[in-house]
């Protein structure tokens, strides 16, 4: 189901199904941020970064991991400049982890690799977000399509996601 145009979308554009579900959910945490679709792909964040305007790292890279214990999904927000340390994130969910496969993320999350917001998702994830993601003013969110972003403070994006601030990269 697509959302109505608004003056954020390009003309004629609606939202896709995958991102209105984001628009709904960062509504439902109380969010006025509104989920806008570029004309260019934000697949990476690189290209999220020239589509958007900003510094790849105001652009938050939603990933998934699968705790190695029992299977369970989490999300780590990262700066788009910066690589997660994994054994930073390990001690900060308190198990190993490891890279799950794009089946694992879909099936976690409800949307495909490229476009994995960081709320909204199939099933509650616990979440981390980098510290690094507080040094910017704002920052630039994946919203469940490889063209729909979010642009949003990290302090609304904590709370609107619930997360958990650490040092993980």
């Amino acid at each position: 189901m697509a959302m109505e145009n608004d003056a954020s979308e390009p003309a004629g554009e609606l939202l896709p199904a995958a991102a209105a579900r984001v628009q709904a959910a960062l509504a439902a945490a109380g969010s006025e941020t509104r989920v806008v679709l570029m004309p260019a792909s934000t697949r990476t964040a690189e290209e999220a970064a020239a589509a958007c305007g900003c510094s790849v790292g105001q652009i938050v890279k939603s990933l998934v991991f699968r705790r190695r214990d029992d299977a369970t999904a989490v999300l780590v927000l990262a700066a788009g400049d910066r690589r997660v340390d994994e054994a930073r994130a390990a001690v900060a969910i308190g198990a190993a982890i490891v890279r799950p496969d794009a089946d694992f993320v879909r099936a976690a999350t409800g949307f495909a690799i490229g476009g994995v917001p960081p709320l909204g998702h199939a099933h509650a994830l616990p979440v981390l977000m980098d510290e690094r993601l507080f040094a910017h003013s704002t920052v630039w969110a994946a919203a469940g399509t490889p063209r729909a972003v979010f642009e949003i403070t990290p302090e609304e994006l904590l709370r609107a996601t619930g997360a958990r601030r650490a040092a993980v990269s």
